[in-house]
């Protein structure tokens, strides 16, 4: 039992060495230092900085070109996932919008005939206004003589003499 126990352990510790070597400059035997020092990952490693690699047993200018690649690599792997959740995030609302505008296109369809029905309604009142309106004016009895209230005063007769 003792014995699986040891193999699981460094099954995980041997997959961390192997994330670890696709970082440029770290081999395995690099890797199994970070690994040591608890930098077993590479946004720990990016986090650490060159002076901890040094304490991890890394040379300085070996320390200084694996910390500037773990930090771009840890910055492109975030730059990813968060595309990805975006993603996702997108996928998961898309859904809900559809059947969002669908249950809003019904209730469109719906109050559709409603409205025509009441604009139908309005145009009649509108034109039996206008009738009662227009019957007042011609009750009015007496006919009028002269021009029309809606003659300009450039054309009655009057102005016409005025003007000479």
């Amino acid at each position: 039992m003792d014995a699986i126990g040891e193999s699981m352990a460094s099954q995980t510790k041997a997959s961390k060495i192997k994330k670890l070597t696709a970082l440029p400059g770290v081999g395995a035997a690099t890797a199994a230092k970070l690994v040591d020092a608890k930098l077993d990952t590479v946004s720990k490693v990016a986090g650490a900085g060159a002076a901890k690699l040094v304490k991890a047993g890394i040379k300085a200018a070996v320390a200084k070109k694996i910390a500037a690649a773990a930090k771009s690599a840890d910055k492109a792997a975030s730059a990813s996932k968060a595309v990805v959740n975006k993603a996702k995030s997108a996928a998961k609302k898309a859904p809900a919008k559809a059947k969002a505008t669908s249950s809003k296109a019904k209730a469109a369809a719906k109050k559709t005939p409603a409205k025509a029905k009441q604009a139908a309604e309005s145009v009649k009142n509108l034109a039996k206004n206008v009738k009662s309106k227009t019957v007042k004016k011609d009750n009015s009895g007496a006919k009028r003589v002269g021009p029309s209230p809606n003659t300009p005063l450039s054309k009655m007769p009057w102005f016409k003499n005025f003007k000479k």
